[in-house]
């Protein structure tokens, strides 16, 4: 497919299916996954998987994707408020790249300004945030709007990916 997307994820803490599902589809499309995270080494995940981050987000160039996608689990809160997580998400936003989340993670994307006015969904703990960002909460399973996908939780993975897939294609 000649695709290429990074997957940013909690160095501790990330939710293992929403990180295996969507990078599964996506490989099996062809399009190449690169892991990055906080710091370099071996995230992981909240079901214990052990992944080795080939990146850190400061050495993410949202030129060099198709598409960002911020991972969820508990640990993705570690870039709620994070310059260059907000940095990234809103670079890739302005060159008309896929910008995506799932679980917790969108509220990463609320935090950079780019859910205003935009239907997208979240883990529903974090709701009150996307709303408070402006964002037009809809309680889907996976929400697509122009170049954003969000996606609520674990349950929704694989969809999440599928919508991905889609919109890359």
């Amino acid at each position: 497919m000649g695709k290429k997307v990074v997957m940013i994820i909690a160095k501790n803490g990330f939710r293992d299916e929403e990180l295996q599902e969507p990078k599964t589809v996506l490989q099996k499309a062809g399009v190449k996954v690169v892991l990055a995270s906080s710091s370099p080494g071996t995230a992981v995940g909240m079901l214990g998987a052990r992944v080795k981050v080939e990146k850190t987000i400061n050495e993410v160039n949202p030129s060099d994707y198709d598409a960002v996608i911020f991972v969820g689990g508990p640990g993705a809160s570690e870039y709620f408020e994070d310059s260059t997580a907000h940095s990234i998400a809103k670079r890739a936003n302005e060159q008309g790249k896929l910008v995506c989340a799932i679980c917790i993670a969108p509220v990463t994307l609320a935090r950079a300004g780019l859910l205003f006015g935009k239907k997208a969904t979240v883990f529903s703990s974090e709701a009150n945030q996307l709303k408070r960002a402006g964002a037009v909460y809809t309680k889907g399973g996976v929400e697509v709007d122009s170049n954003i996908i969000t996606a609520d939780g674990p349950a929704s993975a694989k969809e999440f990916g599928k919508a991905i897939l889609e919109k890359l294609k």
